[in-house]
């Protein structure tokens, strides 16, 4: 006896919602999977990327490496091996694995037989801004793809930063839906993060690449944060919204920022990494009318997230998980989208997926190439 159908995939989806929802995001691009503070030396990290396994381990010597998630021997994880050096040694029959996926190492008897040739894939991999990213797609052209800059957050006196990262079991799509839609403002009633909003401006950016979102709001003015905002410094009555596919990035003002970073995961799971920074010169002591003293700015960060945003970002997240659980039960229902901002960004979600299944099928027709297997197909790779 088979069960109820479930959502349809990319291919025979209907309408944008079923569309937006059964499309991934394109692997050429970096992807964070990690802080780097809580990958030290000799650890590894089990991770992946739109159901591609992938581990990510911390050499003796600080470098860091990244390969698919499974011994070519046994199939076993290889995260769940031991960090050797600066190699990674699967639990089972100790076959040791260096940074680009080769096998170095056998540690029993080959029987008489020559070492074999053995690789897995391997995924370039980088730091910034205090995240370990990875380009889970195509490795030549990682180098011409790039990991935003965030200029404020470099030089001698960075803008105050919050650092939050969750895993959702949600579609990123339904992540980015929630974030660039201001109208659920009653979601947050109680910690009040924006109220009022009017869309004033939605538009693909000339490139095709992103959408522009600008909203009219009140911002930062709930019980605990106005106290530190400084208006007679900041404007606080709109927010301008980037979807610089597959990234976000927002400006209040020119003083608050934040910029979003989705890892999906698998098709129901996102790994959610929020970064938020702020002008110094337009925090201000309490009462005081002074601007806060810097030394002073990064345990007001500590308590602004524990106190609001945390709180505040919980409650989104527990929308959208409900919301793909609406999904799934109800993936036929007619859809009914009001904001046309959110719709703009779903059509470039779509957008993008379609053309890297187009250049796929085209590379996997191309004599003699060597296809990519899709994420999640479960097709080995290299070796």
């Amino acid at each position: 006896m088979t069960g109820p159908p479930g959502p349809p995939g990319f291919g025979t989806a209907r309408g944008r919602r079923q569309k937006v929802l059964a499309a991934g995001l394109d692997p050429d691009h970096w992807y964070p999977v990690e802080y780097e503070r809580a990958l030290p030396p000799g650890q590894a990290l089990a991770t992946s990327f739109w159901d591609r396994p992938i581990v990510v381990w911390r050499g003796a010597d600080g470098s860091l490496h990244a390969l698919e998630d499974r011994c070519a021997h046994r199939q076993l994880r290889l995260s769940a091996g031991v960090v050797d050096g600066c190699h990674l040694t699967c639990e089972y029959h100790g076959w040791t694995y260096r940074g680009d996926g080769r096998v170095v190492h056998y540690a029993h008897d080959l029987f008489g037989r020559a070492e074999p040739e053995v690789k897995v894939r391997d995924y370039p991999v980088a730091t910034r801004h205090g995240l370990i990213w990875v380009f889970p797609g195509d490795p030549a052209l990682a180098g011409g793809r790039r990991i935003p800059g965030i200029p404020e957050l470099t030089g001698p006196r960075p803008w105050p930063r919050m650092d939050i990262s969750y895993v959702w079991r949600a579609h990123h799509s339904l992540i980015m839906d929630n974030t660039s839609d201001f109208t659920h403002a009653y979601l947050h009633r109680r910690y009040r993060p924006f109220w009022d909003a009017k869309l004033t401006r939605h538009a693909t950016t000339d490139d095709g690449e992103g959408v522009e979102i600008s909203y009219d709001a009140f911002i930062g003015g709930g019980r605990f944060v106005r106290h530190f905002v400084d208006r007679r410094r900041a404007d606080t009555t709109s927010i301008d919204i980037t979807y610089h596919y597959p990234y976000q990035c927002s400006d209040t003002g020119g003083y608050i920022k934040h910029w979003l970073f989705l890892l999906p995961m698998d098709r129901r799971t996102t790994r959610v990494f929020f970064l938020f920074y702020f002008k110094a010169d337009g925090i201000q002591l309490p009462g005081s009318g002074l601007t806060m003293p810097y030394r002073l700015t990064a345990p007001l960060m500590r308590a602004v997230s524990a106190l609001t945003a945390r709180p505040t970002l919980s409650q989104d997240g527990r929308a959208v998980e409900g919301e793909q659980l609406g999904y799934e039960r109800h993936f036929a229902a007619p859809s009914v989208e009001l904001n046309p901002a959110v719709r703009l960004c779903q059509d470039l979600t779509i957008r993008k997926w379609g053309e890297h299944l187009a250049r796929d099928a085209h590379a996997r027709r191309q004599p003699g190439g060597r296809p990519r297997p899709e994420p999640g197909s479960g097709a080995p790779q290299g070796g």
